[in-house]
């Protein structure tokens, strides 16, 4: 009887113990976004994105991303925004630290302010690291090359 209680414990503390390392359904972030256009004294950016991704299971998952930037400089202002999805891959082996890889495609739009604007598609290729800090809180640096192609002027 003694070893049919410790194997039930038992069973009970590892099922306690998978379900804090389940997948989450879907993860969402907001974040501070630096863009910087040309290889030599190219466009520097200031922003914000704001980040969803739905996941399909432990490795596999969605994501859009939602970003706007803005640079004004000698009374001229340069806006970029862009609006991208595809698919995000995780390696979940530990579950405060989820690095992963991801690669989007979609639209963005650039203005100047009194030269009018252009839109054209865009694609992103990159990856991080999610570091959980709390169950709801993570930090999550990334980098990510994004590439642009507009019409017009």
């Amino acid at each position: 009887m003694r070893k049919m209680i410790l194997l039930a414990g038992m069973i009970l503390f590892a099922a306690a113990i998978s379900g804090a390392q389940e997948t989450p359904g879907a993860e969402l972030s907001a974040s501070y976004s630096y863009l910087r256009f040309g290889i030599s004294n190219g466009v520097h950016q200031n922003g914000a994105s704001i980040s969803a991704a739905d996941n399909l299971n432990r490795w596999f998952g969605l994501a859009s991303d939602f970003g706007g930037h803005q640079k004004s400089e000698a009374g001229v202002t340069f806006n970029t925004y862009i609006c991208l999805g595809g698919p995000r891959f995780s390696y979940r082996k530990c579950s405060r630290v989820t690095p992963f890889a991801q690669v989007l495609v979609g639209g963005a739009r650039g203005s100047l302010a009194g030269s009018g604007s252009g839109k054209g598609f865009a694609y992103s290729a990159g990856g991080g690291v999610h570091c959980g800090l709390t169950q709801h809180l993570a930090l999550r640096p990334q980098l990510d090359y994004i590439g642009m192609r507009f019409s017009g002027p």
